[in-house]
């Protein structure tokens, strides 16, 4: 969805020339950087990046203009802007890059925004390049006549949904607008968030959104990155075609860093209405993107807050039990930087004792420091993110573009390499103790409600504006109005939109299959495009074999896994996987325990090894469970509080109803949870984990044979016992359509669920289903929710639909957050848009679903997570190995009547649960005139 804040470090690093020749990367060796970079005469700099392992393309346009080129009283303006560029250009039309992209076969034509560049991104199959440059020169240069008054107007009201969707509704949503508005003066261009505020966005005029587009958005401003397959020579002249004529702007000054430095320690507190738990940040000023000190301070807050090892860890989780976990990391920008601690305490806990217990992590850091063994563990993993971040063009060509942005060359990358890797010991010290150690800072501390007696003492609260709920729908705007504009002279015929290219040959990946004697199913993919493998091993059951009153066994159990071994405490396991630069997570779905993993090639067999010791050599170490016991008890009560968890576990149980197993939210309830033991677990674990009902599924530079001889001891030495796992039975539609509503008192916005249940994944007409859904709400800005609620209506920041199959689950369902005012007329036009959705559907609609489904196949094996993703599908579903080109052929054959037989079999309106979570005071009656009857208030008040 349009945009996402960049909040946290970009990706580190990317391509390497000589990478597919490496057999054992070593990071502090040279090598080269495969890319080409060069200016059009009107300043437009050029970066090409050459990676043929699939026939698909990213284009990326970056420019330099974020929030911190904005000026007080007119913030928000380079975000609108990222919103602004996706609706319509001279050329393009109406609809723009996001109508173009369901056309070419586009994934993620999206955009982002930060305090220092604004960019706008897709991957297509590489027959699209010429469009997409096309596209983005119309962007560039041929936009602005139209933004017209409807326009701005509109776009207004999708921005300030997505403002109350991602900071006024949500739990601590406010905390980071009272850390910069503090960190920074007012003078200091980070002082005001990203997005803006709502007054300024509602004040700005056609003038100043016209003013700063001329300003910043000129070729001399902007880095045009492409990453992919495709011939340079061919791509230069095309750039040179739809960019050269774009007139330069004014000299762009240069931005001077502005560091900055606190005369005194802030602190500050804030009631906050979504709420459960009491959470302090601290801020210290530090130091801009790639600063040499950005190096050593960022292996200190890993290793200060980062595994068991971690000081803080040890102090605030294990020593005091105030926490279940802590988090710090640099929030570094173009011109200034600052330092994150972050922790959301237990219930009830005094922040006080927190600060006191961060203090105390501090001392003890001071006193051990790092060890080399330590700093080697941290550039282990550092190592692995280099390669995981290979895997894709996008994210090629966007580090291309931010090492132009920061430091004025894509080259920069083999310094930033070698400053990684030159850390030492001295330098964490030496960082800590010049930005960290006595140092000022900004604390901020956000409670529940009524608990004021929890925050830092002499903490004052803090100025946060609170948008108050209205019965006024905001400004009225008319979005069907064509635009009139004067069309911006060329010297061709732009309106024309290029042809596609060759078509792309698109290879599926060979698939090897394996039964171990065990019973453990193998499905593998060999990929030597990067040293890396990544896996994941499904242990089937989950959800399904629990016992009604101990909800949440398996999503206990699957966090203990990680807990230690046998043969390692919990501290120990953690080392011996950093150590080989490797992750190994297991987490609880609602059908699995899912463990996956990363590592470099090299290291597979030991990652398995440690794989081998976490399934058959449980700790059961009572401490750990204790811990992770009351981490999930705070979990639950926060989900408890916040509207979009409510609505997610209140839609479970309505859709599924009380006697199936999928009614139950995963992590348990405050009640089952509180009566689980640990010897719950050990019983769910004799019983239950079995390699009869587990498969294997493995991505990467790993032949068949290395995978069979890394899995030998654990096939060997796991004992195997019969599992019998219930398939539920899922409940028959509603007869009638019922409205519910859960009452969250001052929320900004309604969170709004509908459907029922519908298809499992293995089910004939599954496929079929998702080529139904695809103009309704599965295929973004190509879907007709999203088009009529957020660009005609303005209604909400996001809309999409899905079917949610599984080989035991059928579920179909919509899923919005609206503008609280009008949560009546939302409902009514989704209902509206059900009932006619199947009756409307013609060939321009299938038209466009067929070619976004059937162009996207180019994409469909790029990266190591497709490709995972491939084998999940052909493992759980019994998907033949070729099915992608089985559905493409489905795709084509499919005919209008047909979408509207599954149309009118699977999405009736009147057939359908309507789940609203909102401020009932103000909009639960006239839910009434939807005509389902009075709405069932699921929270009633005593």
């Amino acid at each position: 969805m349009k945009s996402t804040f960049c909040l946290l470090l970009p990706m580190l690093l990317l391509s390497i020339s000589n990478i597919q020749a490496q057999n054992k990367p070593n990071l502090k060796s040279e090598f080269e950087v495969p890319f080409e970079e060069y200016s059009l005469n009107n300043g437009l700099h050029v970066i090409l990046h050459i990676d043929k392992s699939d026939p698909v393309v990213a284009v990326a346009l970056t420019s330099h203009v974020g929030s911190a080129r904005e000026i007080p009283g007119r913030t928000g303006f380079a975000h609108l802007f990222e919103h602004l560029l996706f609706l319509e250009s001279e050329n393009l039309g109406k609809g723009g890059l996001d109508k173009m992209s369901a056309k070419i076969g586009g994934e993620g034509a999206n955009g982002s925004t930060s305090r220092d560049r604004t960019n706008y991104f897709q991957t297509v199959p590489n027959d699209a390049l010429e469009k997409m440059i096309w596209a983005e020169a119309d962007k560039l240069g041929f936009f602005i006549n139209t933004v017209t008054e409807p326009v701005l107007s509109k776009e207004k009201q999708v921005v300030k949904n997505e403002k109350r969707q991602s900071y006024d509704n949500r739990p601590y949503g406010h905390n980071f607008a009272v850390i910069n508005k503090n960190l920074y003066p007012t003078t200091h261009p980070y002082n005001w968030e990203v997005i803006g505020s709502l007054e300024d966005l509602q004040n700005a005029t056609i003038e100043d959104v016209k003013s700063f587009y001329n300003k910043w958005y000129v070729p001399n401003n902007v880095t045009l990155t492409i990453a992919g397959d495709f011939d340079v020579k061919q791509a230069k002249i095309w750039i040179e075609k739809y960019f050269g004529e774009i007139k330069r702007g004014n000299e762009i000054p240069k931005v001077a860093k502005q560091e900055v430095v606190l005369s005194a320690t802030k602190k500050y507190y804030y009631e906050d209405n979504f709420a459960r738990l009491p959470q302090l940040t601290l801020a210290w000023p530090t130091v801009y993107e790639f600063h040499p000190d950005s190096y050593a301070l960022e292996v200190l807050a890993t290793y200060l807050s980062k595994g068991k090892k971690a000081p803080l860890y040890q102090v605030l989780v294990e020593d005091k039990k105030l926490t279940d976990k802590v988090s710090l990391y640099q929030y570094n920008s173009e011109i200034a930087g600052q330092y994150m601690l972050s922790v959301r305490a237990f219930e009830n806990k005094d922040l006080n004792l927190v600060l006191n217990g961060i203090e105390e992590g501090f001392s003890r850091f001071e006193k051990e420091g790092i060890s080399q063994e330590d700093l080697d563990r941290i550039k282990a993993k550092q190592e692995t993110d280099f390669y995981t971040n290979l895997s894709s063009v996008l994210g090629k060509g966007f580090q291309l573009a931010q090492y132009t942005i920061y430091t004025g060359s894509p080259s920069f990358i083999n310094q930033d390499i070698k400053n990684i890797q030159s850390v030492k010991i001295e330098d964490v010290m030496r960082v800590y103790q010049k930005y960290i150690k006595g140092k000022y800072f900004v604390a901020s501390s956000f409670v529940p409600k009524n608990q004021t007696h929890l925050v830092l003492q002499n903490a004052i609260l803090a100025d946060i504006v609170e948008e108050k709920i209205t019965a006024d729908k905001e400004d009225s705007f008319d979005a069907s109005v064509k635009a009139s504009y004067p069309k911006t002279p060329s010297s061709f015929d732009r309106s024309q939109e290029p042809p596609y290219g060759e078509n792309p040959t698109v290879k599926a990946p060979a698939v090897w299959k394996k039964q171990l004697s065990s019973g453990i199913q193998l499905y593998g993919i060999e990929n030597n495009e990067v040293p890396l493998v990544q896996f994941q091993m499904q242990l089937k059951g989950a959800l399904l074999l629990e016992n009604k009153d101990k909800i949440g066994v398996s999503n206990l159990l699957a966090d203990l896994m990680t807990k230690g071994t046998q043969n390692k405490t919990a501290q120990e396991l953690e080392n011996a996987i950093a150590i080989l630069g490797a992750t190994i997570n297991v987490n609880a779905t609602d059908e699995d325990i899912v463990i996956s993993g990363t590592s470099l090639a090299k290291n597979f067999e030991k990652t398995m090894q440690l794989v081998d010791e976490i399934i058959t050599q449980p700790r059961w170490d009572q401490t750990e469970f204790d811990l992770i016991k009351q981490s999930t008890l705070s979990q639950i009560k926060e989900q408890n509080a916040d509207p979009n968890s409510i609505a997610r576990n209140q839609f479970r149980k309505l859709v599924f109803g009380s006697e199936s197993p999928f009614s139950n939210a995963l992590m348990g309830t405050e009640q089952t949870v509180g009566t689980i033991t640990i010897e719950d677990l050990k019983d769910f674990y004799n019983k239950n984990l079995s390699p009869s009902v587990t498969n294997f599924q493995i991505v990467g530079a790993v032949p068949m044979k290395n995978v069979l001889a890394a899995l030998d001891h654990l096939n060997k030495n796991w004992a195997t016992k019969k599992v019998t796992i219930p398939s539920p039975v899922m409940p028959a539609k509603p007869t009638k359509s019922v409205v519910y509503f859960y009452d969250v008192p001052g929320a900004k916005q309604s969170a709004v669920r509908i459907g029922s249940v519908a298809l499992k994944a293995t089910d004939s007409e599954y496929h079929l289903a998702n080529v139904l859904n695809y103009r309704l709400g599965g295929g973004g800005f190509a879907s007709q929710l999203l088009q009529q609620l957020r660009e005609e209506k303005g209604y909400t920041y996001g809309i999409s639909s899905s079917f949610d199959g599984t080989a035991n689950k059928a579920l179909f369902s919509i899923n919005s957050n609206v503008r609280t005012n009008i949560t009546f007329e939302a409902l009514q036009l989704i209902k509206t848009i059900l009932e006619n959705y199947g009756k409307n559907f013609n060939a321009n609609d299938l038209e466009i679903t067929q070619g976004y489904l059937i162009k996207s196949n180019a994409r469909a094996f790029e990266t190591l997570d497709a490709k995972l993703s491939m084998l999940n599908e052909i493992c759980n579903y019994n998907y033949p190995n070729n099915y992608v080109q089985k559905q493409e052929i489905e795709t084509k054959n499919t005919t209008v009547s047909d979408i509207k037989k599954l149309a009118e079999k699977y999405l009736d309106a009147n057939q359908m649960i309507y789940l609203v979570v909102g401020d009932a005071a103000t909009q639960l009656q006239k839910l009434e005139e939807l005509g389902f009857g009075k709405p069932i208030v699921l929270n009633p008040k005593n």
